[in-house]
């Protein structure tokens, strides 16, 4: 049975792509491209930086569970791109799964930092640490998370976002 017809769920690390290759892959299955930050933000009023600052990291976590969970009963297909620690709770995990087939979009240490360099939107990488080092720390603590999620991995390595949501599309073509 092909699953094609399922929506696609984008998950792994702030940069690895799940954003701009969520756009363009749901350009090619045309079907709209949902982002859970967006539909978070949209929900409460306020930016993620804004809910980190004001109401702290554990209250945007049950934002991300309250806004997946009010997928499940959306009609239609879509691709859905994930905030990057979604995946960190079980629940979510579960979820997500039923949503659809879940793709971890993975990428080296060192091209999240090139990726992630002059961004300073995402509150969980703020501080003194050296980027690098923040980004290997946080990483070692989701990459098997990500891997448990996941039905199938695709690296973002060196590929632009059009090539890697062609191996998206090619991948759930052959499921």
């Amino acid at each position: 049975m092909q699953k094609t017809d399922e929506n696609v769920i984008l998950i792994g690390f702030m940069g690895s792509g799940k954003s701009s290759v969520g756009k363009k892959l749901a350009g090619l299955l045309a079907v709209p491209c949902l982002d859970t930050d967006a539909l978070i933000e949209e929900q409460e009023k306020m930016t993620i930086r804004e809910i980190f600052a004001q109401r702290g990291q554990e209250y945007f976590r049950d934002a991300e569970t309250r806004a997946v969970r009010g997928l499940t009963d959306r009609a239609g297909r879509y691709v859905l791109s994930a905030g990057g620690g979604l995946p960190l709770r079980a629940e979510n995990r579960e979820i997500l799964k039923k949503l659809g087939t879940v793709i971890y979009l993975k990428a080296s240490v060192q091209t999240l930092a090139e990726r992630l360099a002059r961004d300073t939107t995402r509150p969980l990488l703020q501080g003194e640490e050296p980027l690098e080092e923040k980004i290997t720390r946080i990483l070692s603590e989701r990459e098997a998370l990500y891997e448990e999620a996941c039905s199938h991995v695709v690296l973002s390595d060196r590929k632009s976002v059009r090539e890697v949501a062609q191996e998206i599309r090619r991948l759930i073509e052959t499921l």
